[in-house]
């Protein structure tokens, strides 16, 4: 009995030990290895201590002393000798504070996130990776590592950050690992250089991947030319362009030889699920001259506009060595700083919007696609296998055909639901750039010369570059790699079987959009139409902005003996012009329809409403709420097609209620028998959104907007306990763009001051990775409460060492 027992004792010991050191399936996804995870001295309860020790560290490639000073809120502040040391320590202790992160996101935009997460529900997660292997993200990666190759200094760059990235991988037992290692059961691999490009890659796909070319094609042939440009006009009488210099294009332009413009003759049936951006996705960007600010110098401040997550998508960093003192926010796993300051000058970037993608029609000689048809020949295709490895199952196997316009996205093996339809992907981030070289001139730069100097380098994505300097100048460029454009060109689906409608030439970089010190004593850009009608060269995006812009310049112009204070109430601005130029109309809609007590009530609310939509107020829940059932409702039709089609701008929308007959087509209601006007769409609309509301509010949530809008930060892995909720005001056409998963993901003011340039900043997050450390989500808060803190630039070390000093010493 004895020895059964202990045999029995025996095979339960080895049991658990098994159990508890091996990751095991829990439905779609699972859980990690208990035994190591729950480990007190070496699991994740070592995640929740962190080292604020002064401490000296011997790092293998350094040439010289480096000294690491953390300050109060979590930023370091690098200072080395040389540029490569610096560069070395900027990836250590980037490393440091966002490894998991960093490395997360490199596997995302290589399409490997199948290794760590497996294929997901419903091969959600498979479908993600293939998608990003079908767009050519790895290609695009491999253009940006030719172009830095051949640019020694940049290549030395980026070098020295992945030693020191490697230099803390190597550095790491299981015990000092992120814990999101430890929850996905995997190890950090070598830091390879091309995984700097395919991040830069990954924020090119999130800002410059957006077309309508396969809406807009069907909706040409379902609702016919006329009906398409009411719906769908090429230019939008908004106004205030990012330069107003109407008439004034001092330049001969490149000029292409007409073509007669082909559309496919069949409507277009693919399930899209290449990420496109979101309409959130944008930013703002403005500088005041001197003239106009209390101190006599300029000041410029930037905010971008991005999901809203944890570990957050910047990082705070100042890099000192001789010949550049620089800070701003960089992103986890590339060098240099990507918006900043230095001693001279001020730079911030917004999204340029403009259309850099096209699909081509292909046309296969046969099933094999071994052979395409172009100028009447046939060429050979490019046929590439990924191999995606599936964490607990086989490898998967997808063969990509590639043409020389590019990838072909979509076919029978994925997601083409007519067979017929194979279209190739021309984008311009799949070309050989050097965006780095761009940036690290940006970082030492000296005056305006400089800066158009570096942003010849900037080819994807394409950004509204602001910029002042302590001289006095401030300017505007609209940097890009811009293709020549035909009229319409790029705005539908192209043939490609004939080189004629492929890319000619691109805009000469002293052609793009630009202008410097204009006498309004402001430049400013918010995600809208570049330029007026007069500038030589067709623009086209997926969608220009038509609210934030007006506002910034509205302010702007009104206000004079500008201080640093008046700039971030602008950036918190939560006025809205899309309620102020909507409702008056929907108000004479509603007079004398019949409501409810409630319905009535919410409706004086609303017209009481001054039209900001701040955090503890009541009426922009109603706006809210009423706006996204009354779109919807108009553009139903469109909504329910059978094929793919584009959605109408709000602007546009707008224009349609207060300039079409009230008997317009699109007012019916699809769903109902009766013929509604646009009367029955306003008051149908409100009716429901007032029981939303009520549904909502029945939830037992505070009753305000802060709560209603419910903006949410959310860790990457979108487990709850590591994400954070910050209520605040704004919408997506404020100032202040923050809606329930995206906003301001950094703001930034800056004033240029040649006693010494002062800055100050905040972002929704933290300088930590660290779910457990102080300095992961400290600045969450602050943030939501319209909060900044001023960022030690030219300051003796003492006031850097807030936190700790960490000093890096070469190995002898």
């Amino acid at each position: 009995m004895k020895l059964f027992r202990l045999l029995a004792s025996l095979l339960v010991t080895i049991a658990l030990i098994y159990v508890f050191n091996r990751s095991l399936p829990m439905g779609a996804t699972s859980i990690p290895p208990l035994g190591k995870f729950l480990d007190p001295f070496h699991g994740f309860w070592q995640n929740s201590f962190e080292n604020n020790n002064n401490d000296e560290l011997i790092i293998d490639g350094l040439t010289d002393k480096v000294s690491v000073y953390t300050d109060s809120i979590g930023i370091a502040h690098i200072f080395a000798a040389n540029e490569s040391d610096l560069y070395l320590a900027q990836g250590y202790v980037t490393a440091r504070d966002r490894l998991w992160q960093m490395e997360f996101q490199t596997h995302a935009g290589a399409g490997r996130i199948s290794e760590i997460l497996g294929a997901g529900p419903n091969n959600a997660i498979l479908d993600f990776d293939r998608s990003n292997r079908r767009i050519g993200m790895v290609m695009a990666a491999k253009n940006f590592m030719k172009a830095m190759e051949a640019d020694k200094e940049i290549a030395a760059v980026v070098k020295s950050y992945g030693d020191g990235i490697n230099q803390y991988i190597n550095s790491l037992s299981y015990e000092d690992l992120p814990i999101e290692y430890k929850l996905l059961d995997y190890k950090p691999e070598e830091w390879m250089p091309i995984k700097s490009g395919i991040l830069l890659k990954n924020m090119a796909k999130t800002l410059n991947i957006g077309d309508k070319d396969v809406e807009m094609t069907n909706a040409l042939k379902l609702l016919g030319k006329d009906m398409l440009e009411v719906l769908f006009p090429d230019m939008e009488a908004v106004g205030d362009p990012i330069v107003d210099n109407t008439g004034k294009w001092n330049f001969n332009p490149i000029k292409l030889d007409s073509i007669p413009m082909a559309v496919p003759d069949e409507f277009i049936k693919i399930t899209q699920v290449v990420e496109k951006p979101a309409e959130h996705i944008g930013s703002n960007n403005w500088a005041v001259s001197g003239k106009k600010t209390a101190s006599g110098f300029p000041i410029l401040c930037g905010d971008p506009h991005l999901t809203l997550s944890l570990p957050s998508i910047w990082y705070t960093i100042h890099l000192n060595c001789p010949g550049m003192n620089t800070m701003g926010v960089s992103l986890p796993g590339s060098p240099a700083v990507i918006i900043g300051f230095n001693d001279s000058i001020a730079w911030s970037e917004t999204n340029a919007q403009r259309d850099l993608v096209d699909w081509y029609k292909i046309q296969f000689k046969d099933d094999k696609r071994d052979e395409y048809m172009s100028d009447g020949k046939w060429v050979k295709s490019t046929k590439i296998v990924e191999v995606i490895k599936v964490k607990g199952q086989k490898d998967f196997y997808d063969t990509v055909v590639y043409t020389h316009h590019g990838p072909v996205t979509y076919d029978k093996s994925f997601h083409g639901e007519n067979e017929r339809s194979q279209f190739a992907f021309r984008w311009g981030s799949h070309d050989e750039s050097n965006e780095l070289r761009a940036l690290y001139l940006l970082n030492k730069a000296k005056n305006h010369g400089d800066y158009l100097k570096a942003l010849d380098y900037f080819s994807n994505p394409a950004q509204n570059f602001a910029f002042a300097c302590t001289n006095g100048d401030i300017a505007m460029r609209v940097q890009g790699r811009f293709p020549v454009r035909r009229k319409n060109e790029g705005r539908f689906v192209l043939d490609g079987t004939k080189t004629s409608t492929e890319w000619k030439a691109f805009i000469p970089n002293e052609q793009n959009v630009q202008y410097k010190n204009p006498e309004r004593g402001f430049i400013s850009s918010a995600n809208q139409y570049h330029a007026d009608a007069t500038y030589p060269y067709y623009l086209m995006s997926n969608n220009y902005e038509a609210y934030r812009n007006r506002r910034i310049n509205q302010r702007l112009s009104e206000l004079s003996n500008i201080k640093i204070q008046d700039m971030m109430d602008l950036q918190q601005d939560n006025y809205s012009i899309k309620a102020a130029e909507l409702l008056p109309t929907l108000f004479k809609l509603c007079d004398s329809a019949k409501f409810s007590d409630d319905e009535s009530k919410a409706l004086d609310v609303l017209k009481k409403w001054n039209f900001y939509n701040d955090a503890n107020a009541e009426a922009p829940m109603y706006w809210e709420a009423w706006w996204r059932t009354l779109y919807p409702m108009l553009w139903d039709e469109l909504e329910t097609s059978k094929v793919e089609l584009p959605n109408p701008t709000a602007f546009n929308t707008i224009k349609i209620i207060k300039e079409a007959k009230p008997d317009f087509v699109y007012f019916d209601v699809a769903s109902t028998p009766e013929k509604e006007t646009m009367r029955d769409v306003a008051v149908k609309s409100f009716q429901e959104a007032i029981k939303a509301i009520n549904e909502w509010k029945a939830q037992g949530k505070t009753f305000d907007y802060a709560h209603y809008k419910d903006t949410y930060v959310e860790h990457l892995t979108r487990l709850a306990p590591f994400s954070e909720s910050a209520f605040n005001g704004g919408n997506r056409e404020s100032v202040n763009a923050t809606t329930r998963r995206a906003g301001p993901s950094w703001r930034m003011v800056v004033s240029l001051e040649k006693s010494g340039v002062k800055a100050w900043g905040v972002y929704p997050g933290g300088q930590s990775g660290n779910p457990g450390s102080k300095f992961y989500s400290n600045m969450v808060e602050p943030w939501a409460t319209k909060k900044y803190f001023q960022l030690l630039f030219n300051a003796s070390a003492d006031a850097y060492v807030k936190n700790s000093t960490i000093t890096l010493n070469p190995k002898k």
